[in-house]
């Protein structure tokens, strides 16, 4: 409904126009702006929930308006009575309905605002009711199904409104069954299915309805069904879809769409989506049974295409997606203000419009309202009205019919008009008049015409040309309607004109060079200059040339132009313009940026054998530098870099736009490009060619892989190393193995199909463990077969060696440490290979299976092992160990590590000086009960901290060291040494003096460089090369 005021609305078609009620304003009388409604909130679709504890419906409706509007609702078109009983009731513009019945008030519903000025009406808004209603309390019948097929439980909803959300009980509540890839709810019919039925799905199935409205949640579900299965049927079967989208779905443009598709099958199938007319969108969200498409377009209509897949087969089903819209405005009108007498078209552009009729001086054609002779009657609201089956949209404006005396208040002429010598300045006459002014100019008291210099516009504007100083003086224009008159008056100033007195001047330079192009200009002294260039005739702006582009000099009558480290795209024609508030002049010139050749066109690839093709292109740009030569690169799906290519001839000349590319691999897909270069460089590539694929040949060289075996009983497994794409020279790649018995004559033959193939397993029972066998490998493709490769030595599956060491001995070195020796296992007893041997240790009164291990590489027949504790008795027993595992373990031995070494260093630290020699004495230490006995002293002895170090070995607690005459000081650590190791050291920093010193330090522990032990008398001199802990 489409109204405006009192007057009846005239439509026809799906378009409407409003005509207005006969409101009359004239703005020169009005000094507060009135003006009608326009609705700032509209009612929207309600749902209200049957059975809800809220006992009223509020439809929104709000308008602004001046003066304020009045409301009055309608409900399927027809008026609300709004009495002092109703259950309606209005709240400002509000419609409150209480306790609202679906029988009374279901429907459309609709808001109509009013004041002097017009009538607006809203959208509508439909009332509607939720409910939801039980499942049936019959029974539902038993479902049986053999094991291992799909089987399909119908929901069949209850009444309900809006759709409701599915789910599926297990037995029991809330153990709801989860969506896998094996089983699916379907939340268009809520039916669930199984696409291969287990063990696990015995028991009662019930549907479970929800039903959302608002913050309000209701739930229902179905009597149980029982699934019993028959005996497994374990055959594998194809795909076949059972859930379904439409053949046509419609969606509207910016909703979600959901597609569902699922399939019976035996593996369980994989369900696969794609558009067939076009590409997956990135608004594609979800997978398997489900496709959605968020925020549907136009471009998202189209066929898509289910695909149910496994190892037995597939399965498809296509469906179009069909996309519609609701109304929306292409144009829409706006407030507007006309001047009285004049005509006005106001369009309101909205698909499928049609030609209305004719009202007085208003015709409506093609969404078009067409006023002739506005009358102030004619102002007020307007709609425009388009609908399809999704809705309805509204446009509303007031028109505004204007009567105005001429007034130049907002636009007098400008009171000082300066104007160059020589020029033409234009004075605009603006006066705001309705209907619109008769304009006339006149110079002092002379009334000025059209001539040679003067032309007075149709709207009023003089313009003046070849301006002399006699043209000064005031210029006043009268403007004059039926409402009045009014004039505005201005004074013409004439200065002088500016001119170019140096002009740029054309040039010619190389990419990167720099420089300035000159522009001087002279003017009015009572005038600011100001230079601009433009390149092409777009201006340039300094501050987005990234640098290439600055200003030469701040002087004002100079303009000059510096470009910096030129590129290609600085060529062109340069146009400096100097100007003042009155006139400009401009100067231009010409740059010539010379550069590399510019991207070849139109790569094409023809004549494609297995190694070669022939390439053409088209010229690019020379970029004002001959092309000299081309270079062409290819690149592959396996080398996505590209690479040069060779070609015949090998230097493809400027002039030439073929060539041949040679040494390419067959069967290979090949993109490729060119590049052209000249004395400055190598330019941009073109665009990668089509995709190309060279012929396939046979395999031409023999099978560069690998052959070993792999450790499983009684089979043969020769591994394979998997032949690069490069490599294989055709489709149907593939190795033929040829293998035998060492020593047998007949060969067995075996083919494998695949390229990425990584073993081939030849089993029979009576193959013995480490037999070896010959075996030779050649490829082949659809072309044909490559040549055989050479015999290699492939041995069956590996057994633990049979055989353990003897004559084990071990032997405690220090507290931590011992030596383990024993005899090797014989090579011909062994049933692989041998890999080392594993020691294993453990203390007395432990178990074997709690013994450390350390293992040795190779045939090594002796180990060292480390991290004992100190005095303590340990078993050794020693295995030999193979790929397959260990051996049996040989005898043990027995072994008890040596006492720890004393705890407390060596005390009481002296020295005295005798000469060229340095006597040092300390306090013997004696071991405890509980340590190893000291058997002698070590001592450390450094010149400085950056000297190497030297070690000397003592029996007793002194020692008598040689030192330089300019000999000042000397650091020294002491430690006791014996069968346990070494002990913890003193340390003392030993000066020169007059006397005998004594010095006593905590000691400390501390790693040391490579240092030389001397002995003298009694002293024994060891090099040790490694560092030396003390």
């Amino acid at each position: 409904i489409c109204t405006a005021g009192s007057t009846k609305p005239v439509w026809k078609g799906s378009a409407r126009i409003c005509f207005p009620s006969l409101a009359v304003w004239c703005h020169a009388q009005s000094s507060t702006r009135n003006y009608g409604p326009v609705f700032e909130e509209q009612p929207v679709h309600t749902l209200f929930p049957e059975g809800s504890a809220e006992e009223k419906v509020t439809l929104a409706c709000r308008a602004r308006a001046s003066p304020p509007a009045t409301y009055r609702w309608k409900m399927n078109g027809t008026e609300i009575k709004m009495e002092p009983d109703s259950r309606y009731r209005l709240v400002a513009g509000d419609l409150v309905i209480s306790n609202p019945v679906k029988a009374k008030d279901a429907g459309s519903y609709q808001c109509v605002a009013s004041n002097s000025r017009g009538t607006v009406v809203s959208r509508e808004a439909s009332l509607r009711f939720g409910f939801l209603q039980e499942f049936s309390a019959e029974e539902r019948d038993p479902v049986k199904i053999t094991e291992g097929w799909g089987v399909m439980f119908a929901c069949s909803p209850p009444p309900h409104y809006p759709g409701l959300s599915y789910r599926w009980l297990l037995n029991e509540f809330p153990n709801f069954i989860p969506a896998d890839g094996r089983r699916f709810v379907s939340q268009t019919t809520g039916n669930l299915y199984i696409a291969k039925t287990e063990a696990s799905d015995l028991g009662n199935y019930s549907c479970f309805a929800t039903s959302h409205i608002d913050f309000i949640t209701k739930s229902v579900f179905s009597k149980f069904s029982r699934l019993s299965l028959a005996a497994e049927d374990a055959r594998q079967y194809a795909p076949s879809i059972k859930a379904r989208f439409p053949a046509d779905t419609y969606a509207l443009a910016g909703q979600m769409v959901t597609l569902e598709c699922f399939a019976f099958g035996n593996p369980v199938p994989r369900i696969k989506w794609r558009k067939l007319d076009g590409s997956q969108s990135s608004k594609w969200i979800g997978s398997e049974p489900l496709l959605q498409i968020q925020d549907v377009d136009f471009e998202d209509e189209g066929t898509y295409e289910c695909e149910a897949e496994n190892i037995k087969g597939r399965d498809t089903y296509q469906g179009r997606i069909i996309i519609q819209a609701q109304p929306e405005w292409l144009e829409v009108i706006a407030d507007t203000e006309a001047d009285i007498g004049s005509d006005l078209r106001w369009s309101c552009a909205a698909a499928s419009w049609l030609p209305n009729g004719i009202r007085n001086r208003i015709e409506v054609s093609g969404g078009e309202l067409r006023f002739s002779k506005l009358v102030l009657e004619d102002s007020g609201m307007y709609q425009c009205v388009a609908e399809n089956k999704h809705g309805t949209v509204y446009a509303s404006a007031e028109l505004t019919v204007q009567a105005l005396a001429p007034d130049f208040r907002l636009n007098p002429v400008k009171r000082l008009i300066p104007a160059a010598r020589s020029g033409k300045v234009i004075i605009p006459c603006q006066p705001r008049a309705a209907p619109k002014a008769t304009v006339l100019w006149t110079k002092g008291t002379e009334l000025l015409i059209n001539s040679s210099r003067v032309t007075i516009t149709t709207d009023g504007t003089l313009i003046l040309q070849n301006i002399s100083k006699s043209d000064e003086g005031k210029y006043t224009c009268f403007a004059e309607n039926f409402m009045g008159k009014a004039n505005s008056t201005g004074i013409l100033s004439v200065r002088d004109a500016t001119k170019i007195t140096l002009a740029p001047s054309s040039a010619d330079i190389n990419v990167g060079e720099n420089l300035t192009l000159q522009c001087h200009a002279s003017h009015d002294p009572t005038m600011d200059l100001t230079f601009t260039w433009s390149l092409d005739d777009f201006p340039i702006d300094f501050d987005k040339s990234e640098g290439h582009y600055r200003r030469a000099s701040v002087k004002e009558a100079i303009g000059d132009l510096s470009i910096f480290n030129t590129q290609l795209k600085h060529s062109g024609r340069y146009t400096c313009t100097a100007q003042t508030v009155v006139d400009s002049a401009s100067e231009s010139a010409t740059l010539t940026v010379r550069g590399p050749p510019g991207p070849p066109g139109g790569v094409v690839v023809r004549d494609i054998s297995d190694t070669t093709v022939q390439l053409s292109w088209s010229r690019g740009f020379d970029n004002h530098s001959p092309i000299a030569r081309y270079i062409v690169e290819a690149r592959t799906l396996l080398s996505p870099k590209w690479k040069q290519m060779r070609t015949n001839p090998v230097n493809i000349e400027g002039n030439a736009e073929t060539a041949q590319v040679v040494n390419l691999i067959p069967w290979m897909d090949y993109e490729f490009r060119v590049l052209a270069s000249n004395i400055l460089g190598v330019g941009e590539p073109s665009l990668p060619s089509s995709k190309i694929r060279t012929k396939e040949v046979p395999v031409p060289t023999c099978w560069s892989g690998k052959a070993g075996s792999h450790h499983a009983w009684g089979q043969l497994v020769i591994s394979l190393s998997p032949t690069l794409r490069d490599y294989q020279n055709g489709d149907g790649f593939g190795y033929i193995l040829s293998f035998r018995k060492k020593g047998t004559h007949g060969w067995l033959t075996a083919r494998v199909p695949h390229a990425e193939s990584l073993h081939y397993v030849y089993r029979n029972e009576s193959i013995g463990p480490y037999t070896p066998f010959e075996v030779k490998i050649k490829a082949y493709n659809r072309k044909g077969e490559g040549p055989e490769s050479l015999t290699a030595i492939v041995y069956s599956a590996e057994e633990e060696p049979k055989v353990a060491p003897f004559r084990v001995m071990a032997k405690a070195v220090l507290s931590s440490e011992m030596d383990v020796s024993w005899e090797p296992v014989e090579q011909g007893d062994m049933t692989g290979v041998l890999l080392g041997y594993e020691i294993r240790y453990w203390k007395d009164g432990d178990k074997e299976e709690a013994a450390d291990r350390v293992r040795t590489a190779g045939l090594v027949t002796s180990a060292h092992v480390t991290g004992l504790n100190p005095n303590t008795k340990y078993h050794v027993s020693v295995r030999a160990y193979n790929r397959a595992g260990t051996g049996p373990p040989s005898p043990s031995t027995n072994v008890t590590t040596t006492k720890p070494p004393p705890t407390r260093p060596p005390g009481n630290i002296s020295w005295t000086f005798s000469g060229s020699t340095v006597s040092i004495k300390w306090d013997p230490v004696v071991a405890k009960a509980d340590e190893s006995a000291v058997t002698g002293y070590k001592m450390l002895y450094r010149q400085d901290s950056h000297s190497a170090p030297t070690l000397y070995l003592a029996s007793k607690s002194r020692i008598d060291i040689p030192v330089p005459e300019d000999f000042t000081h000397a650091f020294v650590q002491i430690r006791v040494t014996g069968p346990g190791g070494d002990g913890i050291p003193a340390e003392v920093h030993i000066l020169r003096n007059s006397g005998t010193s004594m010095m006593v330090e905590d000691s400390v522990t501390r790693p040391v460089p490579h240092a030389v032990i001397i002995t003298t008398n009694s002293l024994v001199m060891v090099a040790l090369i490694s560092y030396l802990e003390l």
